[in-house]
């Protein structure tokens, strides 16, 4: 299975989510539940996070947290590591806990429609699981942030940040009525759940990114290296390249006061549409067939060509030196 690359800056915003190795239970009571909630709040105080969301089930949990400095894999590495040292002493267990890699989906926070829909997937999660037993209410799961958001600020833990959610609701203070209202609203959609949004359900547990259209190109701003050993394993790194590769041919044009449509005008061949594909074959991971698209060049085989009649130019001109 590809690694899946894990995008960090500061103010990200993911929805985390890991299992038990083989889909055992990574939590055997309560007090296993309260252990990791403790652990939850150290690795946000050692990692700068806030937690916007939380659910713990019997065999995985989600978390929707936002990284103030761009630490979720040392934070994620600390917390995993560290339950499972408790986990294992309490238990007098050994070796792994967790089913390998934790999954993360960023979420686009420009627009906080993207982190309400995220924390309401989480929050709901005991209602798909049909964990609520004869017409029974969302808060009577007690493990969940949804009934943390109900408790008065100073009753909470110091980590749960509720004011962003609660004001994608149109709530606009943490107090009694303000509580109120969100009790109603959650509960509302926990009593659509069954006709609830299935498309953003699949996104959320299946992408790796959630927000705008424009997300993916905003997040290529925020990266500054990748591990070339991740780079053709990465679905993330795939679609942030074709923004670089797309940006490149911009600045290209630009600089010739050419235009995107320009490119379908010139023939296939033209010496400038080569320079352009070579310069994204350097720079990019993209295939060829994408150059190819882009720029209006024809097929594979004759950018091949080009390429290939390009390089034994160069090394001519170097041997009449």
């Amino acid at each position: 299975m590809p690694r899946q690359l894990r995008i960090e800056y500061a103010g990200a915003i993911y929805h985390v989510m890991n299992r038990g190795n083989h889909k055992e239970n990574i939590f055997l009571d309560d007090d296993d539940r309260r252990k990791f909630l403790v652990t939850l709040g150290e690795a946000c105080c050692k990692a700068d996070w806030e937690v916007h969301a939380y659910c713990l089930m019997n065999n995985h949990f989600h978390l929707v947290i936002e990284t103030l400095k761009p630490t979720l894999v040392d934070g994620m590495k600390w917390l995993l590591g560290v339950y499972t040292q408790r986990f294992n002493a309490r238990h007098q267990k050994h070796g792994h806990l967790f089913a390998g890699r934790y999954k993360s989906l960023i979420v686009d926070g420009s627009d906080d429609d993207y982190l309400r829909k995220v924390c309401d997937y989480v929050h709901l999660n005991p209602a798909r699981a049909g964990l609520l037993k004869n017409g029974a209410l969302l808060e009577s799961f007690p493990w969940s942030s949804f009934s943390e958001y109900l408790k008065p600020s100073s009753h909470r833990f110091p980590w749960l940040r509720v004011d962003r959610l609660l004001g994608e609701y149109g709530i606009q203070k943490d107090d009694a009525a303000g509580r109120r209202e969100f009790f109603k609203l959650i509960n509302s959609r926990c009593a659509e759940e069954n006709s609830g949004e299935e498309g953003i359900d699949k996104i959320i547990r299946r992408s790796w990114k959630f927000g705008a259209k424009d997300f993916v190109e905003r997040l290529f701003e925020q990266i500054t290296s990748v591990p070339k050993k991740e780079i053709h394993l990465s679905p993330e790194i795939d679609e942030t390249m074709e923004v670089k590769g797309r940006k490149l041919i911009q600045e290209k044009l630009k600089a010739l006061n050419l235009k995107t449509d320009d490119l379908d005008a010139l023939p296939r061949m033209d010496p400038m549409k080569i320079e352009i594909a070579q310069l994204i074959r350097t720079q990019t991971t993209l295939p060829l067939k994408w150059i190819v698209h882009e720029l209006k060049i024809g097929s594979v085989s004759t950018l091949k060509v080009a390429f290939h009649k390009r390089k034994n130019n160069r090394y001519g001109t170097k041997l009449s030196k």
